[in-house]
């Protein structure tokens, strides 16, 4: 007889485990599914300042948490793309776009015609009016929009350690998630062989019939307990150091709409702004580079871009880490979410929507019963190499298309080094744009749209193809100047990042009940 899925042990916290618990017991509240978060009392958040995609509001507002809870409870701000500088050739004014808002539809089809009707734009400005909010510093929605809505695409920079806080008092007092505090010492498997308990040091065994596996790069139970192979992908992605600061800023200073990515010699730097401090990192390769240069790039940084900062008074978190995934992220019934099934340089924040999609996809085809597990392990282990591999794809693009002659950026352009999968597509965007046709799968991780900003962001209009004027039609040129003025428009409508965050806390402030 065929058991039903009746309760779900999540084992490890953090945003995986916390995240996993407030989705599956928000969907699956009204079947009478019970979570139960298994967590290591010890065990500190991993997280120096975090990204997410749009895709982090649906998410929220699926779980009951408000925005304005969410943005004052994380120190968070608006995100609405990336930008990257010093990519293409390192020279001044080397610098491109990639934002959330895709190229209108037209523009999608035929992004060399619609690029060639505002020559005198980059590609972002030509096909999207958020390149002149970003450039402003601008806040994507107004306050008094509905919440999670907005006149752009956006997402979010948090705090990641507030967030995982703010995930573990929604799941424990409004969504019903039993939380024990205590460490796995031992896994009780079955006859088959698959887990029908974690044993802990204090609570003693606690069963369940689907086990989450969040427990980071240790991954006690996808790989300590089923001994699931890791698939290294360094070969194509050489990064596997950081170092991590958090330097404090002015209460009226400016907060960038993007994620700023810098490139330097061997690496790139990521900067977070967030209302009450820059989240600053330097990415680099060691086979390349010391830490003590590396160290060094990220002094040289911080004392260029943060005005008074200075790295000497603030502590550096060193992080070591390898680019790759599990073979399998389903076996018998254990998932494993997060760190614990993979993890890919921080490039276009990668992370979090992976643990969204992760849990949408078993949510969205939630298993009937223990018998149809595995048809559901082999459905979700295709799909979820399939985006493993277009991540990575899409992360060595940055690095195959730049110009630089570095050993480091040369050594990227190494036919050896780059997948067969995007050596295909660079081969079809010779004499074509990267169009749907090239991602067919549904949920693609990262859309034709995105490809096109990386592609010609990294080539200017030396990547144009010949007869590029062959398509330009007035309504062409007409809507790329419609798209110019309604960047003026909404540069004139929108608050800052600033002007709309601290309007927010004073809202709060002002509702707070007053002390006894």
């Amino acid at each position: 007889m065929a058991t039903g899925i009746d309760h779900i042990v999540i084992v490890g916290g953090g945003t995986a485990g916390w995240l996993a618990a407030c989705m599956i017991a928000a969907k699956r509240s009204q079947s009478g599914t019970r979570v139960t978060l298994v967590e290591a009392p010890d065990i500190p958040t991993i997280g120096v300042g975090e990204g997410t995609w749009p895709t982090m509001r649906r998410t929220l507002a699926a779980i009951g948490i408000g925005e304005a809870e969410f943005l004052t409870a994380c120190d968070a701000s608006f995100k609405q793309g990336s930008r990257f500088d010093g990519w293409a050739d390192g020279e001044p004014g080397d610098s491109y776009l990639h934002p959330f808002t895709a190229p209108p539809e037209s523009a999608l089809r035929d992004p060399i015609a619609a690029w060639a009707a505002a020559p005198e734009r980059s590609f972002a400005e030509a096909v999207s009016p958020q390149s002149q909010v970003c450039q402003a510093h601008q806040s994507p929605r107004q306050l008094a929009m509905p919440e999670y809505s907005g006149a752009l695409n956006y997402a979010y920079h948090l705090d990641a350690g507030k967030l995982a806080a703010l995930l573990q008092r929604r799941a424990c007092d409004g969504l019903g998630v039993r939380h024990v505090s205590d460490r796995v010492t031992d896994v009780v498997r079955d006859a088959e062989g698959a887990i029908s308990a974690v044993v802990t040091q204090c609570h003693g065994e606690v069963f369940g019939d689907l086990f989450i596996d969040c427990t980071g790069h240790a991954a006690r139970l996808i790989a300590g307990e089923f001994d699931v192979p890791w698939v290294d992908r360094t070969d194509a992605l050489f990064n596997d150091r950081a170092l991590a600061v958090q330097i404090g800023v002015d209460a009226d200073s400016a907060i960038a709409s993007p994620t700023i990515a810098t490139a330097h010699a061997a690496g790139w730097i990521w900067d977070i702004g967030l209302p009450t401090r820059r989240g600053i990192g330097c990415v680099f390769a060691s086979q390349f580079v010391s830490d003590e240069d590396a160290l060094q790039v990220l002094k040289d940084y911080v004392a260029r871009a943060v005005p008074g900062g200075n790295l000497d008074q603030n502590v550096v978190r060193s992080l070591s880490f390898q680019s790759g995934h599990r073979e399998r992220f389903w076996e018998k019934n254990c998932l494993a979410i997060g760190l614990s099934a993979g993890f890919l340089e921080p490039l276009e924040a990668s992370a979090i929507v992976m643990i969204e999609l992760s849990l949408n996809m078993l949510l969205d085809n939630f298993p009937a019963n223990r018998a149809s597990l595995p048809v559901h392990a082999a459905r979700f282990n295709r799909r979820f190499r399939y985006r493993w591999d277009r991540i990575v794809d899409f992360l060595k693009l940055h690095y195959v298309l730049s110009r630089r002659q570095e050993p480091y950026w040369r050594a990227h352009r190494e036919a050896r080094s780059i997948p067969e999968s995007l050596g295909e597509l660079m081969t079809v965007w010779r004499h074509q744009s990267p169009s749907p046709y090239d991602f067919p799968e549904a949920d693609e991780v990262f859309p034709a749209a995105s490809y096109q900003y990386v592609l010609y962001g990294m080539q200017g209009r030396s990547g144009m193809m010949k007869g590029e004027n062959a398509g330009v039609t007035q309504s062409m040129t007409d809507q790329m100047r419609e798209i110019e003025r309604r960047g003026r428009a909404l540069c004139a409508a929108l608050p800052t990042n600033r002007t709309y965050l601290d309007a927010l806390r004073d809202q709060k402030r002002a509702h707070a009940p007053e002390a006894a």
